[in-house]
């Protein structure tokens, strides 16, 4: 996935009112939207290099959007978690996504009953495959990135429509949209939701598919890469 413009950087000055980013830039105090709605807990601090897209639209208040961090140790950090969704959805266009390259037609938003899922494939057989994503950027120790990174009522209810779904005889997945290069595994993070992990281990008990896929990022583009482990 190639950034709708070339990305300018800047360095972390503070994050506020979650969706505010002040960043030092050649040009001084530079403000930029931050689209990610969660904590991002261990995701960036002052000093660290934000690189940031601009949009040329006269009508936005704030013309930057956060797309990266660069960690002092070199790892990146996807934060805008809008991307996510784009980013698992090309991935299984183009059977990256290995465990459901017999789906295609792979259609964004569908509506189910009073919900809409965030993606939908079908195979030649005419069976359908609801899918939902969520951005993990939450790196633990040794490797281990966590999803969520603050208590998350919505992601309940996902798991549960999830699982709802293989129960009515539908197949289902949840992907980790994994946007930290940092992480090695994947895991429910109990120690900041627990009902989700459990949740999550009932929907994997029903039958609903939980993977991982990791993000690699360059300075003009996004690319889901690998696989990586789940662990319940």
């Amino acid at each position: 996935m190639k950034y709708s413009s070339k990305l300018e950087s800047g360095r972390w000055i503070k994050r506020y009112k979650r969706f505010f980013l002040d960043l030092e830039t050649n040009d001084g105090v530079l403000t930029i939207h931050c689209p990610n709605t969660g904590s991002m807990k261990n995701c960036g601090s002052e000093g660290d290099i934000v690189w940031y897209s601009l949009s040329d639209n006269p009508k936005r208040k704030l013309p930057g959007t956060s797309e990266i961090v660069e960690l002092s140790n070199g790892h990146k950090i996807g934060i805008n978690t809008h991307l996510a969704n784009k980013l698992i959805k090309e991935a299984l266009e183009n059977n990256v996504i290995t465990e459901l390259s017999e789906f295609s037609s792979w259609k964004s938003e569908v509506k189910i009953g009073n919900s809409r899922i965030d993606l939908r494939g079908e195979n030649e057989a005419g069976e359908y495959c609801y899918v939902e994503v969520k951005s993990m950027t939450l790196l633990e120790e040794h490797g281990l990135g966590c999803f969520p990174d603050s208590v998350t009522e919505r992601g309940q209810k996902h798991l549960k429509e999830l699982t709802e779904l293989v129960q009515s005889g539908v197949q289902a997945a949840l992907i980790f949209c994994v946007q930290h290069t940092g992480i090695e595994r994947a895991a429910p993070a109990d120690h900041i939701d627990p009902e989700y992990g459990r949740l999550l281990r009932d929907a994997v008990k029903a039958g609903v598919k939980v993977l991982a896929y990791q993000v690699a990022f360059t300075e003009d583009s996004a690319d889901v890469v690998k696989g990586l482990p789940v662990v319940l």
